[in-house]
C-alpha cells in the first residue's frame, strides 16, 4: 500500500473510534441487578469466599450444592462481576491449561486427564447455565485457531498430526484456506484449527450476574460494596476484617486473582496484564454476508501477540488482544483500564483482517487487568493449616477453569482427596516472578522477542529459548 493510501486508511480507522465509549459493553447491559448490600456489623459463617468474580461465584455456589446446609457468605469489594469477570471476551473453554500445546508441556503424563476434566467442567458448566436457568447467551460454537501467516499454517498442520498421534485430536479439524475461509471469510487467513465442541461463547457480565442470583436463591449471604481488608487467625477459625465490620469463618476461600492477595506469601506468583477490547455496532445482514460467519465460532490467530475475535448475540463483533501491558511494580489502577494508543492500533489490525467492513464504528472501548503467572494456568494451595484455600493465575482462560479452581478450592477445604487434587498441577506451584527491577525487565525483554519472533518467522531468539527451558513466560 502507498504512503498516502496507508495514511487515509489509519484515518479513517481511527474515525471510528470517534463515538466508542470507554467502557466495557458488556456491563452497560439494562439487565444489571442492583448491588446487594454492604456488610455493616459483624458475621459468622462456615465458608467464607472473598472475590465476586467467577471464582468466589462458583466456588459460593458450588459449596452450597455439595451441602445446602453449608452456612456461606460472599465479600465482593466493588460489584459483582465489575472487574475481569465482566470484561472478558466470553470464550468459555474447557481447557485447563491455557490450551493444549502449554499443558502438554508442562504436564505430558497427566494431559489425557487434564483434557477429560476439562470436558467435564464445561459440560458442568453447561448444565449449571440451564439448571439455574442463567440467560448468558451459551453457545457452545467452538473456537478456530486462525494462521495468518504461512508458516503459521504450517505449524497448525503438523500440530493437528501430532495431536491425532498422540490421541488428542477428537473433535479437531484442520482447514485449509478454502475450508477456513468458507467458514469466516477474511483475506488475511491462512488455514485453522477448529475445536468444535471444546469452547463455548457467552455473555461475560450475565454469567456473573445469573450466577450471584443463583447463589442467593440457594442461601449465600452476598455483601457488595464490602473489600476484605485483612485476614488472621481467630481461634479455631479465621477472622475478615472489612471497612465496616468483620466475619469470623470456620474455612476461607480467596479468589481475588488480579487483586493483592490476603495471604503475602501467594503475592509474588502472579503479575498483571492489562488486556484491552472494542466491540462495533451491530452488522448488517448485508456486512454479515460478507464475512459468513454463519458458525458463530470464536476465532483466535496464531500469532504470539495474538487477537480474539467474536460475534455477540446482536451480531456485533468484538475484537481484543494484542497488546499485554505489564505496568511498573504490578500496579494495577482505574486509569490503567483505558489506553486510546492500543485502541487505534486494535482498530487499523480489524480493518486489515476485515476490509470488506471498512466504514463500520466501534461503540465500545475499554480494558481491564489479568492476572498472569509463570506457567500460564492457574495455580492452588492451601495455609493456615489448612482452613484458607486459593486459586489464582488463571491468566485469560478462567471463564471455564475457574469453576474447576472452585471444586478443587473446596476439596482441599474439606480435607478431600480426589482425581483433582492429585494431580501435579494442583500439588505444585508455579515459579514466582522475581522483585523489581528485574520483573518489569524481564517482561519487558520477552515482550519485545515474542513480537520479533512474530515479525520473523515464529524464530524464537536466545531469551526466549532460555525461557522455554527454565518454563518460565509472560502471557495474557
Amino acid at each position: 500500500m502507498a504512503p498516502s493510501a496507508m495514511s487515509r486508511g489509519q484515518d479513517n480507522w481511527i474515525s471510528s473510534l470517534s463515538e466508542a465509549q470507554p467502557v466495557p459493553y458488556w456491563l452497560e447491559d439494562p439487565g444489571k441487578p442492583a448491588p446487594e448490600p454492604a456488610l455493616t456489623g459483624s458475621e459468622t459463617c462456615d465458608l467464607l469466599v472473598v472475590g465476586g468474580g467467577y471464582s468466589g461465584l462458583w466456588t459460593a455456589l458450588i459449596a452450597k450444592e455439595r451441602d445446602p446446609q453449608r452456612d456461606v457468605v460472599l465479600l465482593e469489594g466493588r460489584e459483582v462481576g465489575w472487574a475481569a469477570s465482566g470484561r472478558n471476551g466470553g470464550f468459555c473453554a474447557a481447557s485447563l491449561t491455557h490450551g493444549l500445546s502449554n499443558g502438554l508441556t508442562r504436564w505430558p503424563a497427566e494431559i489425557h486427564k487434564l483434557e477429560e476434566l476439562g470436558r467435564r467442567n464445561l459440560d458442568e458448566i453447561e448444565a449449571a447455565v440451564a439448571r439455574h436457568g442463567i440467560d448468558c447467551e451459551f453457545e457452545r460454537t467452538g473456537e478456530i485457531d486462525v494462521a495468518t501467516e504461512t508458516y503459521q499454517a504450517a505449524e497448525l498442520r503438523d500440530w493437528h498430526k501430532e495431536l491425532q498421534e498422540r490421541g488428542l485430536a477428537d473433535g479437531v479439524d484442520f482447514l485449509d484456506e478454502a475450508a477456513l475461509r468458507a467458514e469466516v471469510n477474511s483475506p488475511t487467513f491462512k488455514a485453522g484449527l477448529w475445536d468444535r465442541r471444546g469452547v463455548a461463547m457467552l455473555h461475560p457480565a450475565k454469567l456473573a450476574w445469573g450466577l450471584k442470583r443463583a447463589c442467593v436463591r440457594l442461601g449465600v449471604r452476598v455483601y457488595e460494596h464490602t473489600p476484605a481488608l485483612t485476614l488472621k487467625q481467630y481461634g479455631a477459625g479465621m477472622a475478615v476484617r472489612t471497612p465496616y465490620g468483620a466475619v469470623r469463618a470456620r474455612k476461607v476461600a480467596l479468589g481475588t486473582n488480579i487483586f493483592p492477595s490476603l495471604l503475602r506469601r501467594v503475592r509474588s506468583y502472579t503479575v498483571p496484564v492489562y488486556d484491552y477490547a472494542l466491540m462495533t455496532e451491530p452488522l448488517s445482514e448485508a456486512q454479515l454476508d460478507q464475512i459468513g460467519w454463519q458458525g458463530r465460532q470464536g476465532l483466535g490467530d496464531s500469532a504470539n501477540q495474538f487477537h480474539y475475535f467474536r460475534l455477540s448475540a446482536d451480531n456485533r463483533i468484538l475484537w481484543g488482544g494484542y497488546d499485554a501491558v505489564h505496568h511498573y511494580g504490578g500496579r494495577v489502577r482505574a486509569e490503567y483500564d483505558d489506553r486510546p494508543e492500543t485502541y487505534a492500533k486494535l482498530a487499523g489490525h480489524f480493518f486489515t483482517c476485515f476490509p470488506q467492513l471498512e466504514g463500520t464504528r466501534f461503540t465500545h472501548a475499554w480494558g481491564g487487568a489479568i492476572d498472569t503467572c509463570s506457567r500460564f494456568s492457574a495455580f492452588f494451595g492451601t495455609a493456615h493449616q489448612d482452613k484458607v484455600a486459593y486459586a489464582a493465575g488463571f491468566t485469560g482462560l478462567g471463564v471455564g477453569a475457574t469453576r474447576f479452581g472452585a471444586d478443587v478450592m473446596l476439596d482441599l477445604l474439606d480435607g478431600e482427596r480426589t482425581e483433582r487434587t492429585e494431580l501435579e498441577m494442583v500439588r505444585k506451584r508455579p515459579l514466582p516472578f522475581p522483585p523489581e527491577p528485574f520483573a518489569w525487565t524481564g517482561i519487558a525483554l520477552t515482550k519485545w522477542s515474542l513480537a520479533r519472533a512474530d515479525a520473523h518467522g515464529g524464530r524464537r531468539n536466545l531469551w526466549l529459548r532460555t525461557m522455554d527451558k527454565l518454563g518460565l513466560g509472560f502471557d495474557s
